[in-house]
């Protein structure tokens, strides 16, 4: 019952902690200094602390840095999507259930009276109805978080790029 706000309040964190991290990051690109606050800033520090070594060591040394602010971008995202996958098989569930109740009282009492069988009816469009409401947003949500999170990295790797290929530019 409590799968719906569970959710929403794991997306609304992310999403919050992703903007914030996105606009830290966009003030990184903006300043002339190196802050280790923000995952940009220490994927420059990175660079700057490695920018000697030969190009493949470098290379590996960036992808590094990179691969440890990664996870913690995307964290969270499987959670959402666990979430949107297992609501509607727990919809699926009550309606399995309530089709059972209702297959009993009709064995029990025969099909004559329908007010006996709307009982487990009634519990199986509930709760197939429950799984969707809960499970659609959540694929909303998922797919927000998801979507800036990737943003981010797409940015980390852009600019990682960007100061390999400033590095080669000054050896040339």
């Amino acid at each position: 019952a409590y799968i719906d706000r569970i959710g929403a309040v794991a997306a609304a964190v992310r999403i919050v902690t992703l903007e914030m991290t996105a606009r830290a990051v966009a003030g990184q690109m903006e300043s002339g200094t190196v802050s280790t606050d923000n995952p940009l800033g220490r994927v420059m520090n990175a660079f700057a602390e490695n920018r000697t070594l030969p190009v493949a060591e470098l290379e590996i040394r960036m992808d590094e840095a990179l691969m440890r602010e990664v996870p913690k971008l995307e964290l969270g995202i499987g959670f959402l999507k666990l979430m949107a996958a297992v609501a509607p098989l727990l919809g699926l569930l009550g309606t399995v259930t309530g089709m059972i109740e209702t297959f009993q009282a009709i064995t029990l009492f025969g099909s004559g009276d329908p007010k006996l069988m709307a009982g487990g009816i009634s519990q199986a469009l509930v709760t197939t109805v429950l799984g969707l409401t809960v499970a659609i947003p959540l694929l909303f949500l998922h797919g927000m978080v998801a979507g800036r999170s990737r943003s981010v990295v797409q940015i980390l790797s852009k600019e990682a790029v960007g100061m390999m290929a400033s590095r080669e530019q000054s050896r040339d």
